[in-house]
């Protein structure tokens, strides 16, 4: 493979993808806890509060600044759920050292430098976090958490997700809740920060040329010093097995021109390989726009302006998602349910089941054509515990059969139909 991971500390990994395909390195640090109500919101604030200084850079502006002198190295930070892990997500992309002028400047070394102190060495006053800094970013995840209705689509996704997993990890918003934010203040925003950094899964990713030894690079860093091995707390994404439950419908009122009807959908997947099956029958029933849900539903019956299906990969969920009319409900729904009946029987033709593997096989080869799209699969990959090359899941999906299909399509039950009305 060409990744690399060596264990720095216990509990804290290095990965390096060495290639020659770029002219930046793009640096990442991901730090992942088992997501609870209790931190959702914590995690949310913290990766907001981190970005706006160091020990050695307080501001925001000194932080900018120093980017600007490393040849407008570019600095980005998020918050993801992947399963029920909460990821803190940190980036520094900055110009391969090939590429600069003969200053004998080490950017790879100063980028990596550069991250490691912004996740790991932050501005503390008085022993806790600069007042000032949590309001703002606490206002600022208020506005977020708030302006979730404003993609009507997405926050459809969201409700439905949230009532498949009442009272589970993976139903939490990723962004927190409101009401939560006045828990938060400095001085236990710093502490729980410590705890964090001390029991959290810590992957550290460097790719790009590299010609530098990056191991020597950590191993000297005074950041990586000072964290304590650990025994990580973290979910492993391998298999998911779900208990059987109830179809349920669940509607929602909002001022909505165009109803959004979301299909939530449940499937047992005992080991890895099952995956790539589920992968190519959720390309077929609403993965492309020769997909049967996209066909029938929006092209031949008119009944959608968007239908289409994606695999929560971590979770073993496939979510249909529909914009539609609103009076056209029971129609549309009919007509998605004879498409999953559809695939049960094995209504498919092999020219159908051919382009959509070759659609997942298309994608699998730009994974390596953008570096925080690689250095994403590889992280999911470190989640699960399964390592597995980009040439290996190509190999994996143009093995499945249509009987491999129908088995997938016949255990896929209906968990939760949510719709958004007005």
């Amino acid at each position: 493979m060409k990744i690399k991971k060596q264990e720095i500390k216990s509990g804290i990994k290095l990965h390096t993808i060495n290639t020659n395909r770029f002219k930046t390195n793009l640096v990442a640090v991901f730090l992942a806890i088992p997501i609870t109500r209790e931190n959702v919101t914590f995690n949310s604030v913290l990766t907001s509060v981190l970005r706006r200084g160091t020990k050695n850079m307080p501001t925001q502006e000194q932080v900018s600044k120093e980017l600007e002198n490393m040849y407008g190295a570019s600095f980005d930070c998020g918050i993801d759920k992947t399963g029920d892990n909460h990821i803190l997500k940190f980036y520094l992309e900055s110009i391969n050292d090939k590429f600069l002028p003969q200053t004998g400047e080490k950017m790879l070394k100063q980028s990596i430098e550069k991250l490691l102190e912004i996740v790991f060495n932050p501005l503390v006053e008085n022993g806790k976090f600069k007042e000032e800094y949590v309001e703002q970013e606490k206002n600022n995840v208020q506005r977020r958490i708030e302006g979730k209705i404003d993609n009507k689509a997405k926050y459809a996704i969201e409700r439905c997700i949230e009532e498949m997993y009442k009272e589970q990890p993976y139903g939490l918003y990723r962004y927190g809740y409101a009401e939560d934010l006045s828990k938060i203040n400095a001085s236990n925003l710093y502490k729980y920060y410590q705890e964090l950094i001390n029991t959290c899964k810590i992957d550290i990713f460097v790719s790009g040329k590299i010609d530098s030894d990056i191991s020597n690079i950590l191993e000297e860093n005074e950041n990586i010093k000072n964290l304590n091995p650990r025994e990580p707390k973290y979910v492993q994404t391998a298999t998911i097995r779900k208990i059987n439950t109830q179809e349920k419908e669940v509607s929602e009122s909002m001022d909505v021109t165009q109803g959004k009807l979301i299909i939530g959908m449940d499937i047992n997947i005992e080991d890895e390989k099952q995956k790539y099956k589920v992968s190519v029958y959720n390309a077929l029933l609403g993965g492309s726009a020769t997909s049967k849900l996209f066909q029938e539903v929006r092209e031949k019956a008119s009944l959608a302006y968007s239908a289409s299906s994606n695999f929560i990969r971590h979770k073993g969920n496939i979510i249909i998602s529909c914009g539609i009319e609103i009076k056209n409900y029971d129609k549309t729904l009919g007509i998605i349910r004879k498409q999953l009946e559809d695939m049960k029987a094995g209504n498919f033709t092999d020219e159908e089941l051919e382009n959509s593997k070759k659609g997942i096989i298309s994608a699998i080869k730009g994974i390596e054509d953008e570096q925080d799209t690689e250095i994403t699969y590889y992280f999911g990959q470190e989640l699960s515990g399964n390592e597995v090359s980009t040439k290996q899941y190509i190999e994996a999906i143009a093995q499945v059969s249509r009987k491999d299909v129908i088995n997938v399509a016949n255990s896929v039950s209906i968990n939760t139909i949510y719709f958004l009305k007005d």
